[in-house]
């Protein structure tokens, strides 16, 4: 068999998509999760499918809470968006907001111990957060699980992936087809909600008692 790949070249493979979160696993994480800062930084990604740099560089003025919305500029792609708020996400950035040390940074998420107290939270120190909880909890998570776990939860409540793909940012549909994998619910959901038209438009299913 003739190697398709010349010599000198390699074959470049798509890394693989973290695993999403179980139900119960977010349930455990959020669960171990008690700083309001945090939780309001980790429901932003559950809920927006917001990345961890969108999230360190997420500023004050960005936050609509009236109609109940972020502007994000897209650090990954320099494109800005719009991203909504759940109830819970809502609520939880609210509670952060209201204990919120005074700053003279305009972002979020702020230090709140050690010298750089009162500076922005970097992109590392929001990892370390969650590296923090999942040996807390024994849970294997990311930050870009919950981002992740986003996409396949709307996707199994029957959300556009047009609507996914805006919603997180993708330029191309076909990165968001691999990013939110067909899970097992829709598969199922999708073959008896399709096999119901089939059947109806059948006749030699109907068979003589």
């Amino acid at each position: 068999m003739v190697n398709p790949v010349k010599k000198g070249y390699s074959l470049r493979v798509p890394k693989p998509l973290p695993k999403h979160l179980r139900q119960e696993e977010l349930d455990i994480l959020f669960k171990a999760i008690k700083s309001p800062r945090d939780r309001a930084m980790f429901m932003l990604m559950l809920r927006c499918g917001l990345r961890v740099a969108e999230v360190a560089g997420l500023s004050l003025g960005a936050i609509d809470p009236v109609r109940r919305r972020l502007a994000i500029h897209d650090a990954k792609w320099g494109r800005d968006r719009v991203v909504y708020l759940s109830d819970d996400a809502l609520r939880a950035l609210g509670d952060y907001l209201r204990v919120r040390a005074p700053s003279r940074s305009h972002k979020v998420f702020l230090n709140q111990k050690g010298p750089y107290r009162g500076q922005s939270l970097t992109i590392r120190g929001i990892k370390k957060r969650m590296e923090y909880y999942a040996k807390k909890t024994g849970l294997r998570v990311s930050c870009h699980q919950l981002r992740h776990t986003m996409a396949t939860q709307m996707l199994n409540a029957d959300a556009e992936l047009v609507t996914i793909q805006d919603l997180l940012g993708h330029s191309w549909i076909t990165t968001t087809q691999r990013y939110c994998r067909v899970s097992n619910q829709k598969v199922e959901r999708d073959y008896y909600k399709a096999m119901e038209v089939v059947m109806q438009r059948t006749t030699y299913n109907q068979f003589p008692t």
